[in-house]
């Protein structure tokens, strides 16, 4: 659910400085995969999600930077068919405590499920005893999300050279609102097979706490849902 063309293009110029940087490395992810039905935030905006995507990071003195496109596919219940394009870029620096990061995220709606939206995402995140934990808060500046924030947290146990358990757990809260939005909790068992490629199958449980939908006018149901992830670095 970005005008994107400024802040794509900052984030390719970025990057053609960082490629140039003989210490800098550039890092991609492509991924694709399926889910039983389409969970944002807690909220169900439809069934038999298919989804692809692709990131890439670098570093550039001192600064992560990030970018990404994300397409996914969905029916709601009447089968009708909908495709949304979200297109991302981040900032980050390690200030010692945690890691701060300010983001873009652009959401095109590309079947009239709603209108375009656009977020400016600011967190901080750290690790405690080998636990990730994130706190971030998404400003709208085009839509209206409640001022959704989220705390979230993840940990993955290794069960063997090519099989790890992550487990993660969100936490939503609408500050326009002033209540809780979700709980979200999933779990997914990582096979990497090569050196480069992983697949993930995985389910999840939100528990809703409250009956607002925010922009999304979607079902605030507890959903329960499981699918499966293939991605591949290079």
């Amino acid at each position: 659910m970005q005008n994107y063309y400024k802040t794509i293009g900052a984030l390719v110029v970025a990057s053609a400085f960082a490629a140039g940087n003989a210490s800098a490395e550039i890092e991609s992810e492509i991924h694709a995969g399926y889910t039983s039905e389409y969970l944002f935030r807690g909220l169900n905006l439809g069934q038999d999600l298919v989804e692809t995507g692709v990131d890439i990071s670098t570093e550039y003195n001192g600064l992560g930077l990030s970018a990404g496109a994300w397409y996914g596919s969905f029916s709601d219940s009447t089968g009708a068919s909908f495709d949304e394009l979200d297109l991302y870029g981040e900032v980050s620096k390690d200030l010692g405590f945690a890691t701060a990061s300010v983001g873009y995220i652009y959401y095109a709606n590309l079947e009239a499920l709603g209108e375009d939206a656009q977020e400016v995402k600011f967190a901080l995140a750290k690790s405690f005893y080998g636990v990730d934990f994130s706190l971030a808060y998404f400003l709208d500046i085009d839509g209206d999300n409640d001022g959704y924030t989220e705390l979230a947290a993840s940990k993955g146990f290794e069960l063997s050279p090519c099989l790890t358990l992550s487990t993660s757990a969100a936490l939503g809260y609408l500050v326009e609102q002033g209540e809780f939005a979700h709980v979200t909790a999933k779990v997914a068992l990582d096979y990497a097979y090569s050196e480069t490629a992983t697949i993930s199958p995985f389910v999840a449980h939100s528990w809703s706490l409250t009956n607002e939908a925010g922009s999304t006018h979607a079902d605030t149901d507890n959903e329960l849902v499981a699918g499966t992830m293939l991605s591949v670095s290079f």
